[in-house]
């Protein structure tokens, strides 16, 4: 394992006040080391540099841990795991679905859940629109992958009246054209070593 990318990562996380499980830190830092032998085969990612993964991909998904909340959550989207492996590995007793329709991102996923004992995600290669879960969903997340309005209505299947859509941005765009949702909260995020705004998104249903 780097030191060096282990002890960039506890700066970073000391920085932004988030306490993880003790052993959490390397495991991380084990996910990133998976994530840049995958990445040289198979792309999963457009940043190459181990120490510029630490801030842009690990912190960058921590960031949001104090709004995910617990219970049933969905990262839809989620490429090789992002936010969603970061933010299993320091929510133990929180269950995720990571949701990606690319089948090489969905076998690194799988890779992944295995070698850190992922007991508490769930992958599924499937496209969002197609997936049918049996349970509703206490939150959804999803990094931005589309715009707000498209990642609403796609995964409006996996919505409850409760279900809180969290979704990640860079420059702040608060517009929700679907009538159905309203804004509950903007927040502006700040992640250590990264010089790039950040926010998200805390979106419910409008009657709930």
């Amino acid at each position: 394992m780097s030191t060096s990318l282990l002890t960039q990562l506890e700066t970073g996380l000391e920085k932004m006040a988030l306490d993880l499980p003790e052993s959490v830190p390397a495991q991380l830092i084990e996910y990133l080391e998976l994530l840049v032998k995958w990445n040289k085969a198979f792309n999963l990612t457009a940043v190459r540099d181990p120490s510029e993964m630490v801030s842009k991909h690990l912190l960058d998904s921590l960031v949001v841990l104090p709004y995910i909340g617990n219970g049933l959550i969905a990262d839809v989207g989620s490429g090789a795991g992002l936010p969603g492996i970061p933010l299993a590995l320091a929510r133990p007793e929180t269950r995720f679905v990571l949701l990606d329709s690319n089948g090489k991102k969905t076998s690194f996923l799988i890779q992944a859940k295995r070698l850190l004992k992922l007991d508490n995600v769930e992958v599924v290669n499937q496209r969002v629109e197609d997936y049918r879960p049996e349970l509703y969903f206490d939150a959804v997340i999803a990094r931005a992958y589309a715009d707000t309005d498209l990642i609403l209505k796609s995964t409006a299947h996996l919505h409850q009246p409760e279900t809180r859509i969290l979704v990640m941005q860079g420059k702040l765009d608060e517009t929700i054209n679907d009538p159905a949702y309203v804004l509950k909260q903007a927040h502006t995020l700040d992640v250590y070593g990264l010089d790039a705004e950040r926010h998200l998104l805390e979106i419910i249903k409008a009657n709930s």
